[in-house]
């Protein structure tokens, strides 16, 4: 199972990532009222929602850009 820092000591599971994107108001607040939504930005600026296979959306403080460069890295 490989695992990418998403910032802060935070780690998901590569394999249960659907998509990474800007942060998009909409769905970040249909998550947070479903309570599917995971904030591990430690107060900082979302710059990325990561959208998990299970319905959960992920706030990163990282660019979407350098969150693909990681897993690349890992991937090589």
């Amino acid at each position: 199972m490989q695992f990418i820092n998403i910032g802060f000591g935070n780690i998901v599971a590569v394999h249960k990532i659907v998509a990474i994107v800007a942060p998009i108001k909409r769905s970040i607040q249909k998550a947070r009222e479903a309570e599917q939504l995971i904030d591990a930005t430690h107060g900082r600026k979302s710059r990325a929602v990561i959208f998990m296979a299970e319905g959960q959306l992920v706030l990163s403080a990282l660019q979407p850009e350098t969150i693909i460069s990681r897993i690349a890295a890992e991937a090589e």
